[in-house]
Formats: C-alpha cells, structure tokens, sequence
C-alpha cells in the first residue's frame, strides 16, 4: 500500500538557515553569518519516508558489507522500470550494472570501453569535473565551446565533427549541467549523425534525467535509435532526483554487446565498490512511493525556480534563461560587469564561477533548498545590479 507523499512545502516553510547549517552537510557547513550556500549539488529537501524505511531495515538486518549479486540484480530491475515508466526506454536489466558514481562510470569507460588514449570531446559550458577527469588518466581533452543562441547553448554539428574526426568519446551531459537544458530529439539526432559518421563513442551522463520540470521531455540518447544503441554507454543514478550521492550507487547502461563483452573481460576490482545501502536506497527510489516523492520534489523545485525567475526580472541585465530541469541556474553575469569571483564576497551567496566549467562571466548556482532561501539568493543577486547602476 502507497504511503502518502511529504508535504515539502510546509516542511521546508519550517525550516531556516541554522537548521540547515546544524545537518553538517557539505553546502552548509562550509557558511557562517549571512553565507548561503550554493556550490555544491546537494538538496536540503527531506529524503523519501520509503528510503528511509528501506536503510533502516537494511541497517537493522547488517547489510553494511560487500553489494550481494541479488540486490545488484534488484537494483537493476528497479532502474530498468523506471527508464521504462518515466521515458519510455525498455531497457533490459541484464544490461545494467552498478558503479559507485558517474564519475567513476566515466573513469571505468575511458580506461575499458574505448581504446586506450581515445581524445575526449567535451562540450562546454560542463560539469567541472568533465575538465580534470580525462587529462588525470591520460586521455587528450577536446573542449567543444557551445554557441549561445537566444539563451540556449547549443553544439555546432560542423565544429563537432571537426573534434571527433577520426574517432573519440563525446561526453553528452542531458539534461544539462550546469544550464539545465533538456535536449530537443533534433538536437540529438543531429549529434548522433556526426558521431555515427565518425565512428565515435557516447558517454551519455543523464544523471539528472529524474528532475525535468513540466513541459518538458528528456529523450535518453541511446533510446534513439540503432545507432545510438550501438555507439553508447549511460550513466543514471538516483543520487541527485533524490540526494542520494554518499550512498555511492549509479548505474551504468551499455546497450552494446561489445561494451557489454569489455565490461565482462575488465578486471573485477575496476567495477567493484557499489555500496549495498546505495543500492538498497537506489532500488527504493526508483519504486512507486519513491517516483510519488520524486513527483513532489520536482513540484517544489519548480515553483522555486519560478520564483527565482520572478526575482531575477528585476535585474534585466544578467543574462538567465530558467532551467527545463535540475535545480542548477546558470547566470550570464557579462553584460551586468559583474566578476564572478567577487560575487561571494559581495553578496555572500556561495556559488561556482563559470570558468571552472569552461566558460568565464557566468555564475553556477545549485538551489534545491527552501523558498525563502531561494528568495533571498535572488534578492542578492539583484542588489549587485542596483548596487553597480
């Protein structure tokens, strides 16, 4: 029997700046005074009553050893519904393992999946570790600036295809991070001629693929088409739909029956160290009373961000289009003569400058917190125009 969804508006009304500093997360932890933290991907809304349940029964039953080959096999059934329920992917189980993270899952197919010094073709703005990754285990990174066009990043086909010519690995970051867009089916067909063409390889990190906003659609890329299928591996977690990431548990889809064959013949240390409480909590979240919470956390995200667009109005000189999905904002602070790097000092808001994701003069904020925080983030933020006018 379902259990009724937490009200997280009411909880989250509840809740001030000292009793999230008081949980020691990460983003906390590091403010004091009038700091608000916004740095880091971590969510301060409350964590699913049917995770909690199934931690606790696990804690209770000491499943706090090595991942059992059952729950890997549950997990991977419970990620394979939920690609199946939410995106209409059917996904075979059996082609779904688990690592500890996407990052490791990204470590694991550059040093097993592809051949060894295949270049990286990373489309930027990224995710900042997508920028140190590849060159610390030796592979050349190919930085692929995207076209701002109307608000929205775009990849060229043509410079594309100049990047990966004679073969590489595109790392597709959908929905996107750190803009928060969610790629059009043309968008990615488009993608997936050139890398067809090329003879490349996908890694396609849909991590935040849980958190896309009403009107909006995330396509998986593998999903495609045979192509796609053929020429891809994914990375999904439950980590950030529903503040999963210590658990250490995401899953790794290989579609391909070579990628399938180079996982099989890697050594096990390589793909070892999934945490059975990260699975047991992934197997929960992906179950119907998890989907239920998930609902209502994107529900509360989206009315933040539809507030934090309000605010930001008001500051007409930043450049901010609202993101289809994550609770991560990008702003283009260029055109406002804002330096990124000051804006903690002068605003106290604790955000990441652009240019530890490969594009200087935007600012990175992660907002999956209250309203009345998201509020005064854009106040502050505002107040850097007013001050500057």
């Amino acid at each position: 029997m379902g259990v009724e969804p937490v009200n997280i508006e009411r909880v989250m009304a509840q809740v001030d700046v000292e009793q999230l500093r008081s949980r020691g997360s990460v983003k906390w932890s590091v403010t004091s005074g009038r700091q608000l933290g916004a740095f880091i991907a971590e969510s301060d809304l409350p964590l699913a009553p049917s995770i909690q349940r199934a931690l606790a029964d696990a804690i209770g039953r000491g499943l706090t050893g090595y991942l059992p080959t059952p729950l890997a096999r549950d997990t991977a059934a419970a990620c394979a519904t939920f690609q199946h329920k939410r995106f209409g992917w059917d996904v075979d189980p059996a082609h779904i393992e688990l690592l500890p993270d996407v990052l490791g899952a990204f470590t694991f197919t550059l040093g097993h999946l592809v051949e060894p010094g295949t270049p990286v073709v990373l489309p930027t703005p990224a995710y900042m570790p997508f920028l140190e990754l590849p060159g610390a285990v030796g592979h050349e990174l190919r930085k692929l600036p995207m076209d701002l066009v109307d608000g929205r990043f775009v990849i060229d086909p043509r410079r594309l295809a100049t990047a990966l010519e004679g073969g590489g690995l595109l790392v597709l970051i959908n929905p996107h991070n750190p803009t928060g867009q969610v790629a059009t089916r043309e968008e990615l067909l488009a993608i997936a001629d050139v890398v067809e063409r090329t003879g490349a390889t996908v890694f396609a990190d849909e991590i935040h693929s849980p958190l896309v906003y009403s009107g909006g659609q995330h396509i998986p890329y593998a999903s495609l088409d045979e192509r796609t299928a053929a020429h891809t591996v994914t990375a999904v977690s439950a980590s950030k739909g529903w503040n999963l990431p210590g658990l250490a548990c995401a899953q790794l889809i290989m579609t391909s029956a070579a990628h399938r064959r180079r996982w099989s013949a890697s050594p096990f240390v390589v793909r070892h160290g999934t945490s059975p409480l990260g699975a047991v909590a992934a197997t929960a979240a992906y179950g119907v009373d998890g989907v239920a919470h998930l609902d209502a956390l994107v529900d509360h995200l989206q009315r933040g961000r539809d507030l934090f667009a309000a605010r930001m109005a008001h500051a007409p000189t930043i450049g901010y289009t609202p993101p289809a999905a994550t609770y991560i904002h990008w702003l283009d602070l260029r055109d406002a003569g804002v330096d990124p790097g000051r804006v903690a000092e002068r605003t106290g808001v604790i955000g990441t400058n652009g240019t530890a994701c490969g594009t200087a003069g935007f600012l990175r904020l992660t907002l999956a917190t209250s309203h009345a925080v998201v509020g005064e983030v854009a106040d502050r933020l505002v107040s850097l125009t007013a001050d500057d006018a």
